[in-house]
């Protein structure tokens, strides 16, 4: 398969077929971020995408997922995802899902009529990364839109009956508004109700504006108490049934998964726990793997 740059993808998708559709992010501006930066955002030719796709059924009997990359292909023009979806269709009838990042931008473009479109053709998740729900850290972190367009962007997915999930970063607004970040998350994910919520925890990148304001002390980042307590806010806020809860990344000091409302009492009660533990530094290192 053909791949330029690094590849990204969910950690739900590490066993799906990945098929590069775009290079990079179409936005490409947020200060914590060093994953595109190196990559001049472009859309590949759907000829290619199709071809990638036609390799993928040579090498493998069954395939149950696709995701289509880089950082924000729904940014492609719709007429072209219906071609590519079509394609996934007759090229592997046996697919039950494909997968797509989608910036919030990308996802108010289209029309309710052309997302119910890509449903149709079997778009059944999309990945939203609000980080934050408070327009302060938003604008502070350059992610080019503010809260009222990132609860629009998910209310949109889901009145396309498509899946939502939607990625919050811990300790993404540093000391000084670590309370507003968990208060405001909470308000905003409330209000878009996704299917997921996958909850990171900030990773210092070199070569990022928020890098250099961690070394300059304009950022003060989040030990990880303080990230604990910023999520024990976040989840005592929320008020979501039937969404999945994850915080399980390599990121984050603590694993926490369930179901919410479901579950709400044990992940408060594991969080609880977790903040007896005084052990984290020794995990500072296995964080990045």
């Amino acid at each position: 398969m053909r791949y330029e740059g690094r590849l990204y993808r969910p950690p739900s998708e590490a066993y799906s077929l990945i098929v590069q559709a775009t290079i990079g992010c179409s936005h490409n501006k947020c200060t914590f971020c060093s994953m595109y930066k190196e990559d001049k955002f472009r859309i590949r030719p759907t000829e290619e995408i199709i071809e990638d796709l036609l390799l993928g059924r040579k090498h493998y009997k069954k395939i149950k997922r696709v995701f289509l990359a880089d950082g924000d292909a729904l940014i492609i023009k719709t007429e072209e995802l219906v071609k590519i979806l079509q394609a996934i269709k007759n090229i592997f009838p046996e697919c039950e899902r494909v997968g797509i990042y989608g910036s919030p931008k990308s996802i108010l473009l289209k029309t309710k009529e052309e997302l119910d479109e890509l449903r149709d053709l079997g778009l059944g998740i999309i990945y939203l990364g609000l980080e934050s729900g408070s327009d302060k850290i938003l604008k502070d972190i350059k992610k080019g839109v503010n809260s009222k367009e990132m609860i629009e962007a998910g209310k949109k997915i889901k009145d396309s009956n498509i899946k939502s999930s939607v990625t919050l970063i811990s300790g993404i607004g540093g000391k000084e508004n670590s309370i507003e970040h968990a208060l405001e998350s909470a308000r905003v994910l409330n209000a878009m109700e996704p299917d997921y919520i996958g909850l990171l925890t900030l990773l210092l990148e070199e070569g990022t504006e928020l890098y250099e304001d961690v070394k300059n002390g304009k950022f003060q980042i989040l030990n990880p108490k303080e990230v604990l307590i910023e999520t024990k806010n976040l989840v005592e806020n929320l008020e979501i049934d039937n969404c999945i809860f994850r915080s399980n990344h390599a990121s984050n000091y603590l694993s926490l998964r369930g179901t919410l409302m479901e579950d709400k009492e044990l992940i408060l009660k594991q969080i609880e726990e977790g903040l007896k533990y005084d052990g984290y530094d020794d995990k500072e290192l296995y964080r990045r793997l």
